[in-house]
């Protein structure tokens, strides 16, 4: 088993099980992170008047490559959120219109859909995708018995923040697509965690978290954009790119990019955090952190004797799982952190009340073991 603890900042007193809510960035890249940023505060003009462009466009290009697509569909945001927000406010939807999800959605993008269906008009429609999931061609035609004529956008998670589910957005993707509907994915927490390549995936518009499972320093994610659809966004902050004299490598780079000042210390810093996990054969990292994670559901359901939300191959690093009805959430989570120092969290989805544990690489056998003594002694409180 690796032993990558030792890279990591965080507290030695706490078993950390929650890397999926805000992730954990390893010495060599916070050390890189902050280098970035002492250039900046070394020559403000130099850094941002005139290497701005060129040091951004050397670590979009790396990303690029890591993800799979070129350095124009690209730009950094400093998280999903942003990225999603600029393409929801961009599209021109009104009355008649609708957009389809899944009740597995993450909270601030269901809340953006809802903000604007509200303002606007459309309809923000939610399909129920029942557990435990089965296959995916099951999934595409629970999903597909929301799509009405009037649907114009699926927006989808490529893998969920509350039940932790690895959705088949690729299949999902073909038929909107031969249907013309646009694609929004959600990859929160998909970069890092699982093997992405955006223009074999061909979602029309996909927004990134870095600062998760790649390990980047927290204010680094991305948008991705289709070149045959950049031209549906329009700008959130209206800066320089706007009518801009010199054009820049692509529209979506051009509008984006540049948002007046600001630090792009996290996003100078991607390159370093792929490096990293280039250099610790990153894919045995991530297999044995999802044995652990699979036996940890294991070793929980076997407490409660409660099914699974889904089998071992609808997840990844992180798992959901269920806990029984008599559990107090607030509780079990108090006692959980603060009489054995384990950090997990304790969501409430739909009839379902889950504990989410996050295995990464500074997790280890013994983090497994702690976790699971301390559940039986709890649940059998």
């Amino acid at each position: 088993m690796f032993n990558l603890r030792r890279y990591f900042l965080l507290d030695p007193s706490i078993i950390f099980l929650n890397h999926g809510s805000f992730g954990a960035t390893p010495r060599p890249v916070f050390r890189a992170y902050q280098r970035w940023q002492r250039e900046l505060e070394r020559q403000p003009v130099e850094f941002l008047g005139r290497r701005h462009n060129d040091l951004i466009a050397a670590a979009r290009a790396e990303l690029a490559a890591y993800l799979g697509t070129s350095p124009e569909t690209l730009v950094y945001t400093t998280n999903v959120t942003v990225a999603l927000n600029i393409v929801a406010r961009s599209l021109d939807l009104g009355p008649g219109d609708e957009v389809l999800a899944t009740d597995h959605e993450y909270g601030a993008l269901d809340r953006t859909w809802r903000f604007l269906a509200a303002k606007r008009g459309f309809v923000y429609r939610r399909q129920p995708i029942p557990v435990p999931l089965t296959t995916p061609a099951t999934f595409l035609d629970v999903l597909w018995q929301g799509v009405t004529p009037r649907t114009r956008v699926i927006f989808l998670s490529h893998i969920t923040s509350p039940t932790a589910l690895i959705f088949p957005v690729e299949t999902v993707i073909r038929r909107a697509r031969r249907e013309g509907i646009l694609t929004v994915i959600d990859g929160a927490h998909a970069p890092g965690q699982i093997p992405l390549h955006l223009d074999e995936l061909g979602a029309d518009f996909y927004g990134g978290n870095l600062h998760k499972w790649l390990c980047a320093p927290k204010g680094a994610g991305f948008l991705y954009a289709r070149p045959e659809v950049q031209h549906l966004l329009e700008p959130l902050v209206v800066s320089w790119g706007w009518e801009a004299e010199v054009p820049g490598p692509s529209r979506l780079v051009e509008y984006h990019e540049w948002q007046g000042t600001r630090d792009i210390a996290a996003f100078l810093a991607v390159p370093e955090a792929i490096r990293f996990q280039h250099e610790h054969d990153w894919p045995r990292v991530r297999a044995a952190c999802h044995d652990l994670a699979r036996r940890a559901l294991a070793g929980i359901c076997a407490l409660t004797g409660l099914p699974a939300l889904s089998d071992e191959r609808w997840f990844g690093q992180f798992v959901s799982i269920p806990l029984p009805e008599s559990v107090d959430p607030v509780v079990l989570k108090h006692r959980l952190y603060h009489d054995y120092r384990i950090e997990a969290p304790f969501l409430a989805w739909n009839e379902h009340k889950l504990l989410r544990v996050s295995f990464q690489g500074y997790n280890s056998e013994r983090d497994l073991r702690a976790l699971l003594q301390a559940m039986q002694k709890l649940l059998a409180a």
